[in-house]
């Protein structure tokens, strides 16, 4: 998915994470996770195992969207709310992974077996992130901090501290606002 200024995308283990909080471009309006069809496209754009889909997986894969959003706003200093640790919690409980083996005895994760329906997107979502976590890559994917925006993006700032999607254009805005107030008369 094309990134705002260009800005490369995350990588691998969380390109789906931030594809799919991405479906839903807020400063546009646009939300492209809105039907059955749509789900089943991003699937299998992003190489989901198809699976049958109903109108409540949509439902679910949304608010697992919004949940991810909230925790990705929580990498740029704010509190994860209760209600989206809550909801995170509920979806990946429906999606467990078990943990897996290669021939070279590493290991890592996989769905477990028999999965259907949006919990087979919602358990590779949860394999992204926790190989994120391992390789201590998932603080830097954030949302945003132009309220209006809050694009999912992947710092690769030396530091890890940036706190817009793209400085041309929301960081831009910020600092105009912050300028003008600074220069307020009265």
């Amino acid at each position: 998915m094309r990134q705002p200024g260009d800005r490369a995308p995350a990588p691998a283990p969380l390109a789906l994470v931030q594809d799919l909080v991405n479906t839903a471009d807020i400063e546009a309006g646009r939300d492209v996770l809105r039907t059955v069809d749509e789900l089943a496209a991003f699937c299998a754009v992003h190489q989901v195992p198809p699976t049958a889909l109903t109108g409540a997986d949509v439902a679910r894969a949304r608010r697992l969207r919004e949940a991810l959003r909230d925790a990705c706003q929580a990498h740029t200093g704010t509190d994860l709310p209760a209600e989206a640790g809550a909801a995170l919690a509920e979806q990946f409980r429906a999606a467990p992974l078990m943990v897996t083996f290669g021939p070279d005895g590493r290991a890592g994760a996989a769905p477990v077996p028999g999965l259907s329906g949006v919990d087979v997107l919602v358990a590779e979502v949860g394999r992204g992130v926790l190989a994120a976590v391992a390789d201590g890559t998932w603080p830097r994917l954030k949302a945003c901090a132009a309220h209006g925006c809050r694009w999912v993006y992947y710092d690769h700032s030396p530091g890890g501290r940036s706190r817009w999607c793209t400085m041309s254009i929301c960081g831009a805005r910020a600092k105009m606002r912050a300028f003008r107030e600074r220069n307020r008369p009265g």
